[in-house]
Order: structure tokens, then sequence, then C-alpha cells
């Protein structure tokens, strides 16, 4: 029999809770060890650019999809949310928690904008996390870290002014630099707008 100790996670990695919220891949690094699923939740990010045809050239620098599975464990399915697809991120996430047969342990992480020092807050992620685990706690997973339970209250108190902050924000303000449309950054505010999940890594 060993007697070799067992050392716990560390407070950082919010194990005992089921929902967890941390900030750019080194958060996703300290909240993904024994996660189910992890949400990579990036509102004027690459993809949504790229959809946008919008040369990101032209836009804050930020990480890109293809980083976010490469610096997670290979067995962790991946997911790419925002506004739009909240609940549908949720639904996809209650349907993986009956495939296991168990408490799906998820993580949530907001991208952020990245920059030399360290990564940038972006109100629009923060507010875009709390708008999935806001979803999760509709249908029924509600057990949720400090550090989520702030995000989801901050989508649920101001989510009559997520247009407005959205477009506000100094990541909007950025691509508007660029000459993004107002109209486009405001479309990526629209709660539930989509009905599939962004399933990068299933």
């Amino acid at each position: 029999m060993s007697t070799a100790a067992v050392i716990p996670p560390a407070p950082t990695a919010q194990a005992k809770y089921q929902v967890r919220f941390d900030w750019g891949l080194a958060g996703a690094a300290r909240i993904a060890p024994g996660a189910d699923v992890l949400v990579w939740v990036d509102v004027l990010g690459p993809a949504w650019r790229a959809r946008q045809g919008i040369e990101d050239a032209a836009a804050a620098p930020a990480q890109t999809p293809t980083e976010v599975p490469a610096a997670l464990p290979p067995h962790i399915p991946v997911l790419r949310a925002g506004f739009g697809n909240a609940a549908a991120t949720a639904r996809w996430i209650t349907d993986l928690q009956h495939r296991l047969g168990h408490r799906a342990m998820i993580a949530i992480v907001a991208a952020g904008e990245s920059e030399t020092d360290g990564v940038r807050f972006a109100v629009e992620d923060q507010l875009a996390a709390g708008a999935v685990i806001d979803a999760l706690a509709t249908l029924g997973t509600d057990y949720c870290s400090p550090e989520a339970a702030a995000s989801c209250a901050a989508f649920t108190g101001l989510r009559g002014a997520v247009a407005h902050l959205l477009t506000a924000s100094a990541s909007a303000q950025q691509l508007v630099a660029a000459g993004v449309a107002p109209a486009q950054i405001r479309a990526a505010g629209v709660l539930d707008s989509e009905e599939q999940a962004d399933v990068v890594r299933g």
C-alpha cells in the first residue's frame, strides 16, 4: 500500500464546484483538471470575426480557437460560446451529463484579450460567460464556484443593458475604430439567436 500523501487540488482549481470560471489560457489550465467539458467564451474573438468576414489584422489581438484545445487535456470536449448560443451550450452540456450518467464538471473560461503582460478583462466575455452559467442554472446545474456565481450575477443584473455594454466595450470600440460596423457588433449580443452549440472538439 502506498503511503504517499494525497495532494489536494489548489484552491484556484475550484475543484469542489460543478461550475467553475476563470480567464484565459492560464485560467483554463487551472480549472480544466477533473472537468468533463470546457466552454471557451470569446464573443468578439477570431471565430466571430471570421464569420463576419473581418480581417484579423484590423482587429484587436486575441487567442485563436486552435490554441484552446492544445492547452487542455486531450479528452475534454471544448465548446465555443457567446450570447447567441448560451442556452444551446447549456443544453449540450445537460445532454452530456445524461450520457455520462453522473454530474458533469464544467469549466467555463472567458477568453479576454491577450496582451504582452497577460489577459485584459473583456466585459463582453464576462457577461456571455454569465449567460451560459445562468442557462445552466435554468436547467438545474447551479453548484457554482464564487467566481462563476459572480459572473452569472453580472449577467442577470445587467441583462437589459447587454446590447449597450457590448457595443460600448473597449473590444467593440477597437473594432469600430478599425472600420467594423456597430450593427455587426450589436448582433453578437442577441441572446439565444442560435439553436446549436459550437463544438470545437467533441
